[in-house]
């Protein structure tokens, strides 16, 4: 049995939310790597390549699922990013 089961239904992803400071640390180093300049250019470079990407409404189920993976990974990143320069700024 896995640890996750162990702890029975989504109480895992819960103790994971908690974690703060940890997660105030990784936000900090995701906004120290992309604020540089070739952070920047990085970051812009997935936004238009995951973000703006467009599929026509003919697309498959699958192919719907991995680009709205895909999106959600650079949107988690940029999220992170914000949470970091704000933790700066205060």
């Amino acid at each position: 049995m896995t640890r996750r089961a162990r702890r029975g239904g989504w109480s895992w992803l819960l103790a994971a939310e908690g974690e703060g400071n940890r997660s105030n640390e990784l936000a900090e180093c995701f906004a120290t790597c992309f604020s540089t300049p070739a952070g920047r250019r990085v970051l812009e470079y997935l936004r238009r390549a995951f973000l703006s990407r467009r599929v026509p409404p003919t697309a498959p189920d699958a192919v719907l699922r991995h680009v709205e993976g895909q999106r959600s990974v650079v949107a988690h990143i940029h999220s992170l990013v914000e949470q970091g320069l704000a933790a700066r700024r205060n």
